[in-house]
């Protein structure tokens, strides 16, 4: 659905080190009333601007990174981090009187319970916003847009603003900007500004409580600084597009389950950049990266989005016959699960021919979600339930069982196998925990011995009594 290949993005601004450390909280410290963490596992990724620059390469496209880091253990470790992605290229600005900005996050379960900054927020001096501009100057050639990603650590100054946007006019290559500073009229000359809905308020001094109040103040920025469209992101109220010309747009937040907003503007800005420059008008560009803020809000930490599970969601969203836009084929669940796993996201399975969705049904995939942090269902093919069940069997087709499947909240991904059991399709999955009804043994469930034999898990999840599709095909035909 998506090729970015060819798009190669400018990223300009304030770059970081995120660090994620993950733990179990167990009791409260005898010390003082804060929980004791027991760390678990570490991880470390580029933040802020370095995270716009792994969205962008996340959904395919290429990325050219430009910020400032110090002459210390973190600026190495953040260019060995952006060396290991070949879509990244490293145009970073070595400081000698500033650190690398390093921001630390304990996460407990799916709750961060404390972050830890270090970092400068002072302006870049004249040395500094010199090579910063001279490496924009020297970058832009080639790109199909830029990116302002302001992050207010002192990067994006006046100067560096005014000479890397005078810098891609000259190219004609548009300029987004992810703003902080209240006075918008920093980015002057930019084509799209995306702040949230509290950035938006204080640059315009205005309520931005209602899509009318948004559209009132985006009206008011714009015209302060001469911008041609704006777009605002609304956290649950999805996202307002207001334009110069006069259209207001708006679509819906699609996210069903928040876990983690860090990060959530840099993947909004980064889908943006790239469908724009893909040649999709603003309002697709909107809606396009509306589904990807969705994604990434439901991952833990400073997470990207993949073009993978940007196009399922698009599919799930689109309106189109019910069912088929749910169905994920194999390679696709593939790498949807390898990219949940490559998050820390523990991995579900189920399967079953779900044919009339009962509260059984319900009640099993709830609990089966309670066990993971994402769920896949796997749903027999008509012809697998024939098999199973009888010429009669199934009462709804694949397509109608997936779309009642995939609307579920419990649900978060949807693929079918033909065969008699899914063990080949979880031999290629390998989800972390594999779950099936208390009326199979571990030693009768299919699978059992792969996902165990990788250091997963298999639950047996209680059913509810007297609960069954073929019990009601029974009733309902009288037999």
């Amino acid at each position: 659905m998506f090729d970015f290949s060819a798009l190669r993005i400018l990223v300009l601004g304030d770059v970081m080190l995120d660090r994620f450390l993950y733990g179990a909280v167990e009791r409260i410290s005898p010390e003082a009333p804060v929980p004791v963490v027991r760390l678990g596992r570490t991880l470390a990724m580029p933040g802020g601007a370095g995270n716009v620059a792994r969205n962008l390469s996340a959904l395919g496209g290429q990325a050219v990174l430009v910020g400032l880091v110090g002459r210390d253990a973190a600026a190495a470790e953040t260019r060995a981090l952006l060396a290991a992605d070949p879509r990244i290229a490293d145009a970073l600005v070595e400081s000698a009187s500033r650190p690398t900005i390093c921001k630390m996050r304990v996460i407990a379960g799916n709750q961060q319970v404390v972050r830890l900054d270090d970092e400068t927020a002072a302006p870049a001096d004249a040395a500094e916003q010199a090579a910063l501009v001279a490496a924009v100057e020297a970058a832009l050639p080639g790109c199909a847009a830029l990116v302002l990603s302001d992050y207010a650590k002192g990067v994006l100054t006046p100067a560096v603003v005014a000479a890397a946007i005078a810098a891609a006019k000259r190219r004609g290559i548009p300029v987004l900007a992810d703003p902080k500073s209240e006075d918008v009229s920093l980015y002057r000359g930019a084509d799209c500004l995306t702040p949230n809905a509290r950035e938006l308020g204080r640059a315009a001094r205005m309520p931005v409580g209602t899509e009318a109040e948004v559209a009132a103040a985006a009206r008011r920025v714009m015209a302060a600084a001469g911008l041609p469209a704006l777009l605002c992101t609304r956290a649950e109220k999805g996202m307002t597009l207001v334009r110069a010309t006069g259209e207001v747009d708006s679509v819906p937040a699609e996210a069903r389950e928040v876990f983690d907003v860090s990060g959530a503007g840099d993947t909004v800005i980064a889908a943006l950049a790239l469908a724009h420059a893909a040649g999709h008008g603003l309002p697709e560009s909107m809606r396009i990266a509306n589904a990807a803020a969705g994604i990434v809000v439901g991952k833990l930490g400073t997470a990207t989005v993949t073009a993978d599970e940007l196009a399922h969601a698009l599919r799930a969203g689109s309106g189109s016959t019910p069912g088929e836009e749910a169905l994920l084929d194999h390679d696709a669940a593939v790498r949807l699960v390898r990219d949940w796993q490559a998050h820390g996201l523990r991995v579900g399975f189920t399967n079953g021919c779900f044919d009339i969705l009962h509260a059984g049904h319900v009640s099993l995939l709830r609990a089966a979600r309670r066990r993971c942090d994402r769920l896949v269902v796997a749903l027999n093919t008509d012809a697998s339930v024939a098999r199973l069940k009888g010429p009669t069997r199934p009462i709804n087709g694949l397509a109608d069982r997936a779309a009642v499947i995939s609307a579920l909240a419990a649900v978060d991904a949807v693929v079918a196998f033909d065969a008699t059991t899914p063990l080949e399709l979880i031999r290629v999955l390998m989800p972390d925990v594999l779950v099936k009804g208390a009326d199979y043994t571990i030693e009768t469930v299919v699978g059992a011995d792969i996902v165990q034999a990788a250091g997963g898990e298999v639950a047996l999840i209680d059913l509810v009594p007297d609960r069954s599709t073929s019990g009601l095909v029974a009733r309902l035909t009288g037999r």
